[in-house]
């Protein structure tokens, strides 16, 4: 017979009045004493956050998941934004807008950074993180199951890697605040028409020639073929242009129907994802950050193009990068 829920609470409130409290430990449920609550080895999924708004998004949404596969807590390094190298775009940690299930891991809960810390660990019986790295840019189906008391390093660009948590990822990703001013009527506008977002990523992109070399810009062609179709699928469509150079957008992009430039928002990045999210179709970048605006949309029936070559090496295989329904041009 299956125990009822109020059997359950019972029992708990029994363990309670008796000084145990339930915890999480190895992936089991188990009733711990109080005061031995200290000493239990803790569990915990951590991942590594690096880069921008969007890589943060992807890293967070493979390591929740895996951390609800262990009915464990995820804790955040973000350690990599504290000495950033001076050749690096500056990067931030940008989470902070979400309602996040998840906390910044301790100096205990990473691996220790020397030997004195190693030896003091292991004198101690304590266990690091077993470090799990990103193999290649595609799925990787090892890290679904990967062990508990691991730490993902990596950028984990496919929702693949999260799929079977999407509500719960949509979730996590809502926002503290509601839009307000500007943003707001941007937002009462889009859903007054048939909005279609349209991304352009540019800035490190264009400037900085490593980064240029890796990623590459998607070609002026890709945008003009994606708003092509999509006009001749959408009715009256009304375009929204965001990106990080606005006024090469105004200057180049060209759309004989209602265009709104958005270039209001400043480093509020997640204010723009969230005006991203709010359309009802898409034409986003070979961009993380336009892939989450594009992603967090939940209607059923949108549109979204993404370019065919996501990087600039056509070497590396990049097919799982987007979802099987979106539109590769």
């Amino acid at each position: 017979m299956t125990p009822s829920w109020s059997s359950f609470t019972s029992t708990l409130e029994l363990g309670r009045r008796k000084g145990y409290r339930l915890a999480c430990h190895t992936g089991n449920m188990i009733f711990v004493r109080e005061d031995l609550l200290p000493h239990l080895e803790q569990i915990m999924i951590v991942v590594k956050l690096t880069g921008g708004l969007g890589n943060q998004m992807f890293q967070y949404a493979a390591g929740r998941r895996l951390a609800l596969h262990h009915f464990t807590e995820l804790k955040l390094d973000r350690t990599s934004y504290d000495n950033q190298p001076a050749n690096e775009t500056p990067r931030h940690y940008e989470l902070d807008s979400f309602n996040l299930k998840a906390s910044a891991a301790t100096a205990a809960e990473l691996p220790p950074t020397g030997l004195a810390e190693r030896i003091k660990r292991k004198l101690a019986g304590q266990k690091s993180p077993a470090l799990i790295y990103e193999k290649d840019f595609n799925f990787d189906p090892r890290i679904l199951e990967a062990a508990d008391n691991s730490l993902l390093i990596g950028f984990w660009q496919s929702e693949k890697y999260f799929a079977d948590v999407a509500d719960t990822i949509r979730s996590d990703f809502s926002f503290k605040t509601k839009p307000t001013g500007k943003n707001a009527e941007l937002a009462e506008q889009s859903a007054s028409v048939n909005a279609i977002s349209l991304h352009v990523r540019r800035a490190d992109y264009a400037n900085d020639e490593a980064t240029n070399k890796h990623h590459g810009l998607a070609p002026l062609d890709y945008y003009r073929e994606a708003v092509k179709q999509l006009a001749a699928r959408v009715e009256r469509p009304h375009f929204f242009v965001i990106s990080d150079d606005p006024d090469w957008c105004k200057a180049n992009i060209k759309i004989d129907f209602p265009t709104t430039f958005i270039n209001h928002n400043g480093d509020k990045g997640y204010e723009d994802l969230r005006l991203m999210s709010l359309c009802r179709h898409h034409i986003i970048a070979n961009s993380s950050f336009s892939w989450w605006g594009a992603w967090l949309n939940p209607r059923a029936g949108k549109i979204i193009y993404a370019p065919q070559r996501w990087l600039a090496n056509p070497n590396i295989d990049t097919g799982d990068v987007t979802p099987a329904d979106w539109i590769r041009l």
